[in-house]
């Protein structure tokens, strides 16, 4: 690691730390104004809660051990940040790499808040999160980005956190709403978003952000960064014009949270897929995710789950369709490799790495939903989840913060 290399990991870090107030705004605006600081408040309290986990014993069970240790989970070889220094013997620096991938941590959970809007105890989600990723992101990371990792060893690819971010996030949103329940008055009573401007701007940083969500996941300045973060900016545009066309032909009008969603959706679709596919590649994912989202979202009212900010829709869908789309356009070629077990089908690697895309998404998804439903019943027969109606009738910025966004 070179001195240009450490600083774009640096900036990459700031960067997607710079995501979690732009999701924040995200959400808020997405949410009814009585509930606006809470959806930011459970957005910010991430950004405390996550690295007091992580630089204690998430990091090493994520990411420590060699070959000889399990496929299933690190050791404690760097607990409390033991032995982590700031430059190692091959030049690299380990405190670098352990900031980055700290990054990643707190926004996962960050994403399931969407899921949860207007109806969750504030004191449930500060006891939820380092539950959550203990026992849900930890094990995930270690499967999918250690190099004996359970799902890696297997041959299955995501480039920076399609599977582990996304796909995890968005099943367990799901999970965690169905023990929960719907908000009150939910498909009653309108509940539109309250700030849409605030929607817009928080898409726009998270994707600007997601550059160095993407691109930074090369870990180094190289062909591949260069297009990891060109796929970012083709994904999100392409899925921008899908979703709103999806959305003018069922509904006929192109609106601007579904601009922001599709956005969203786009920079999803592309997160396992930017280091492994060309900018083909990229656009066609882009279209995908954007028009499944787009269809996605609409199914929670048919299915009687209520997601408040389609947290589901969105990521678990678009995270599934990019990781299955690697099998499809991964293309060794275009970053020099010409390596046969990174190829797709298109690119005459064959079926099996959409084999292991396919399995290694369906079993995270799966483990990710079967975990936190068993925490949030756990925590909802004992310090309960939900909000009391008066609670939730007056709005949780002033019952859970004693605060109005708007004086």
């Amino acid at each position: 690691m070179n001195t240009v290399d450490a600083v774009w990991i640096l900036v990459s870090a700031a960067l997607v730390l710079f995501m979690v107030p732009g999701l924040a705004l995200f959400y808020g605006g997405m949410s009814r104004s009585k509930n606006m600081l809470n959806m930011l408040m459970m957005n910010m309290i991430c950004l405390g809660i996550v690295p007091m986990v992580w630089i204690t014993i998430g990091y090493t069970l994520s990411s420590a051990g060699g070959d000889g240790t399990s496929q299933w989970i690190g050791n404690f070889d760097f607990a409390f940040l033991r032995d982590v220094t700031l430059e190692a013997d091959d030049g690299s620096s380990p405190l670098l790499l352990v900031f980055f991938a700290l990054t990643f941590a707190c926004i996962t959970p960050a994403l399931i808040s969407g899921a949860v809007a207007d109806r969750l105890k504030f004191s449930a989600w500060v006891a939820f999160v380092p539950i959550w990723i203990l026992l849900v992101f930890v094990p995930s990371w270690a499967w999918v980005f250690r190099g004996n990792g359970f799902l890696s060893a297997r041959g299955s690819l995501d480039f920076a956190g399609g599977t582990v971010v996304h796909v995890a996030a968005g099943s367990a949103a799901l999970a965690i709403v169905l023990v929960l329940g719907p908000r009150r008055g939910w498909q009653v009573e309108q509940m539109l978003p309250h700030n849409l401007p605030f929607t817009m701007l928080g898409a726009g940083i998270l994707w600007f952000g997601w550059f160095g969500f993407n691109a930074g996941s090369a870990l180094d300045v190289s062909v591949t960064t260069v297009q990891a973060f060109v796929n970012t900016f083709i994904a999100g545009s392409a899925a921008m014009l899908s979703w709103l066309a999806v959305e003018r032909r069922v509904d006929g009008h192109a609106t601007s949270l579904g601009a922001a969603s599709g956005i969203v959706a786009g920079l999803v679709g592309i997160t396992p897929a930017a280091g492994f596919v060309g900018t083909w590649g990229a656009l066609v994912v882009g279209l995908a995710a954007g028009a499944a989202c787009a269809m996605a979202v609409r199914m929670k009212f048919r299915a009687g789950y209520d997601d408040a900010l389609d947290v589901v829709g969105v990521h678990l869908v678009g995270g599934l369709v990019g990781g299955v789309l690697i099998g499809f356009f991964a293309d060794s070629e275009v970053f020099g490799e010409a390596d046969p077990a990174k190829d797709g089908l298109f690119a005459g690697g064959g079926v099996d790495l959409l084999g292991e895309q396919i399995f290694a998404n369906v079993f995270v998804m799966v483990y990710a939903f079967v975990v936190t439903f068993g925490i949030a019943k756990a925590m909802d027969v004992t310090i309960g989840l939900r909000v009391e109606e008066d609670a939730e009738r007056i709005g949780l910025d002033q019952s859970e913060h004693l605060e109005s966004a708007y004086n």
